[in-house]
C-alpha cells in the first residue's frame, strides 16, 4: 500500500466514486520512451484500473520545434506493448489550444497576466535567487488593454520569437522561483505536427499541463519529485481562471519519486545526443533503456511491470540496482523460453565409433518449466562441436568437464570419453577424438555410474550459422544521474558495450523470428534482432545472462 494508492483510497473513503478516479500518462512526444517512463504509466494506468476508473494518454505537444509524429506512433506502441489501452481517450495539449488562449486572455483581463520584453537574460535577471526577492519587471504594470492588444498581435504573427512573452501576475518575493511571474506564452514561429502553421505562440508547459488536466476532469495528476516546486503554480493556475468554477471534482497533483536505474542514463535529452551522434545504432538500440530497445534485446512487457511493481512508490530519491530488471526478466523468461542448443567457440569432435552417413534424431525437450511447449528432434552424427572451453588438456583438480580420458554428458544424447587430442603443427588443440556409449541415449546412465558434467554440443552436419550480439552495460560508472564535477556522460561510456561473434545453431534455431524467446543452454536468453534478422538466417541479441545476482 505505497502513499499513492492511500491517496486515492482516502478519497474514495471520503465520498469519491472509484469509477470516478482519472489519471493521464502525458509524454511530450520529442523522443521515445524509456524505463523511467514505463515506472509512470504503469501507475498512471494501474492506479485507474485497480479503481474502475479511467487513464487518458494525453499527448503534451507543446513545444513543435522538437516534437514529431514518429514518437507518436512511437508512444502509442510502447504503451499498448507494455499491455495498457486508453481506448478513445487519445488527447494532445493541441487540442485544446484555443481554450488555453482564452483562459489567458482572462488572466490578462483579470490584472493576473502581462506581456513583458525582457530578454531571456534579463528576465533570469530580475527574478532573482533562492532567499532573496526578484525584481519587477519594468512591463508588470502595463495596462489590461495593452498587454491584450499586444498579446493578440503576438498570436497574430506581428513580432519575432523572443520579443515579448506573456507572463502571469503572481510573487516576485515568494521563495518559490516557479511563482515569480512565470511565463505562460512565447512567440514560437515553428510549423506544428498537428496544428501546422495555425498558431505561433505556445504555451508553456506549467500552464498548459494543469489546465488539460482540468479539462478533462482528471482527478489525480502523478508526476515525478521534480514537479514538487510547481505544483502551486498548478493550482494556482486552475484557481484563478474561470475553469475552476466548472469542475465537480479539482485536479490535485502529487509526486512521486523518479527511477534512477545503475549503469543507465534516464535523459531524455542525453539519450536524444547518443542517438544524434550515432553512438548507438538508433532510438531502439538494445543498449538504450528505451522500451523500444528493450523490446528489441528481448525485454518482455510482464517482466518489466513486475519490475515496476517491485520497485514500488516513494518520495525518496534512490538508485535501483539493474540487476532487480534483469532479475525480472530473467523469472519470466525462464518461463516462457523455448529451449536451444549453439556454440559460440566450436571445437570439432569425432565420434571414433560411429558409421559415416549415420544420424540419429534425438529428443530434446523445448521448456522443462512448461510441459505443453513438446519436444523437437535434433540430430546427432559421426563430428559434432563442442564448446571450446569445455575442454582442457591438463586440468586442474576442479574441472569436471571434458580432458583426456575422461567422460561427460552431452546433453539429450550420450556419454562420451575423450580418447585422442589432435594438434596442429603450432601445438594447438583443433579436433578431438572421441566416443560414446550407444547404451547411453538420451543421456541416461545404462550401468548406474555417473558423470560430473553435461555440456552442450550441436551437430557439425546439421549445424546453422548465425550471429550473436552481446550487450554489456552502456555505462561504466554506476550512478549516471550524479557525475563528478566538470564530467559529461560520454566520458563513462563502455567501449565493450557490443560484441559480435559468428556462432553455430542447432537446426530448430535457423527459422526463429523476432519475438522469439530462446534460452542458449548454459549460457543466456537470447532473442532474433527484429532489424538485423533475415529468414533463415538469425542475428541474435542476447537479452539476459542466465546467472542470477540479484540479493546475493
Amino acid at each position: 500500500m505505497h502513499f499513492i494508492r492511500q491517496i486515492i483510497a482516502e478519497d474514495v473513503k471520503n465520498g469519491l466514486p472509484p469509477a470516478a478516479v482519472r489519471t493521464r500518462f502525458p509524454p511530450e512526444p520529442n523522443g521515445c520512451l524509456h524505463i523511467g517512463h514505463a515506472k509512470a504509466f504503469c501507475l498512471d494506468f494501474g492506479m485507474a484500473i485497480e479503481n474502475g476508473g479511467l487513464c487518458n494518454l494525453r499527448f503534451d505537444d507543446t513545444n513543435p520545434d522538437k516534437e514529431d509524429t514518429r514518437f507518436v506512433d512511437s508512444i502509442r506502441e510502447d504503451v499498448r506493448w507494455m499491455g495498457f489501452d486508453w481506448g478513445d481517450r487519445e488527447f494532445y495539449a493541441s487540442d485544446y489550444f484555443e481554450r488555453l488562449y482564452g483562459f489567458a486572455e482572462e488572466l490578462i483581463q483579470n490584472g493576473k497576466a502581462y506581456v513583458c520584453t525582457l530578454s531571456p537574460e534579463e528576465f533570469k535577471e530580475y527574478r532573482g535567487v533562492p532567499g532573496q526577492p526578484g525584481k519587477p519587471s519594468p512591463h508588470r504594470d502595463r495596462p489590461p488593454a495593452e498587454s491584450l492588444d499586444l498579446f493578440r498581435r503576438m498570436r497574430a504573427g506581428e513580432f519575432e520569437e523572443g520579443r515579448y512573452v506573456l507572463r502571469a501576475k503572481i510573487d516576485m518575493s515568494s521563495p518559490n522561483l516557479h511563482m515569480r511571474d512565470p511565463a505562460i506564452y512565447r512567440i514560437k514561429k515553428e510549423s506544428h505536427h498537428r496544428t501546422g502553421s495555425k498558431w505561433c505562440i505556445y504555451p508553456m508547459y506549467d500552464f498548459a499541463h494543469c489546465l488539460s488536466d482540468a479539462i478533462e476532469g482528471i482527478t489525480h495528476s502523478l508526476c515525478t519529485l521534480e514537479f514538487e516546486v510547481h505544483r502551486p503554480l498548478y493550482d494556482w493556475f486552475i484557481e484563478n481562471t474561470s475553469i475552476s468554477k466548472t469542475l465537480k471534482i479539482r485536479p490535485r497533483q502529487y509526486e512521486f519519486a523518479r527511477l534512477n536505474l545503475s549503469y543507465t542514463m534516464m535523459s531524455k535529452r542525453k539519450l536524444q545526443q547518443l542517438v544524434a551522434e550515432k553512438i548507438v545504432e538508433g532510438w531502439d538500440d538494445p543498449r538504450m533503456p528505451t522500451l523500444s530497445g528493450m523490446r528489441r534485446r528481448g525485454y518482455t512487457p510482464a517482466a518489466i511491470r513486475e519490475f515496476c511493481e517491485k520497485i514500488g512508490v516513494t518520495k525518496f530519491n534512490s538508485l535501483t540496482d539493474l540487476a532487480l530488471l534483469e532479475h525480472c526478466v530473467r523469472q519470466d523468461l525462464n518461463k516462457i523460453s523455448l529451449r536451444r542448443m549453439a556454440v559460440f567457440d566450436p571445437l570439432e569432435v569425432e565420434i571414433s565409433n560411429w558409421n559415416e552417413g549415420e544420424t540419429d534424431w534425438l529428443d530434446a525437450v523445448n521448456n522443462p518449466e512448461d510441459e505443453s511447449a513438446g519436444s523437437r528432434k535434433i540430430p546427432f552424427s559421426k563430428r559434432i562441436y563442442i564448446e571450446r572451453g569445455d575442454f582442457m588438456e591438463n586440468p586442474p583438480k576442479k574441472f569436471f568437464r571434458l580432458s583426456p580420458g575422461s567422460e561427460v554428458r552431452l546433453r539429450y544424447a550420450y556419454f562420451m570419453r575423450c580418447d585422442e587430442v589432435v594438434k596442429d603443427a603450432s601445438g594447438n588443440v583443433v579436433r578431438l577424438i572421441c566416443s560414446v556409449d550407444r547404451a547411453s541415449r538420451g543421456g541416461n546412465s545404462p550401468d548406474g555410474r555417473r558423470v560430473k558434467a553435461t555440456i552442450h554440443w550441436v551437430d557439425a552436419a546439421g549445424a546453422k550459422k548465425a550471429k550473436a550480439r552481446l550487450f554489456e552495460n552502456l555505462f561504466t560508472r554506476a550512478d549516471m544521474s550524479d557525475l563528478p564535477e566538470g564530467a559529461d556522460f560520454e566520458d563513462f561510456l563502455n567501449p565493450r558495450s557490443l560484441e559480435e561473434r559468428d556462432i553455430l545453431i542447432e537446426p530448430a534455431l535457423a527459422e526463429a523470428k523476432a519475438g522469439d524467446h530462446i534460452q542458449f543452454e548454459r549460457n543466456a536468453y537470447f532473442t532474433p534482432d527484429s532489424k538485423l534478422s533475415a529468414p533463415g538466417s538469425p542475428v541474435f541479441n542476447r537479452t539476459v545472462a542466465l546467472k542470477d545476482s540479484y540479493g546475493k
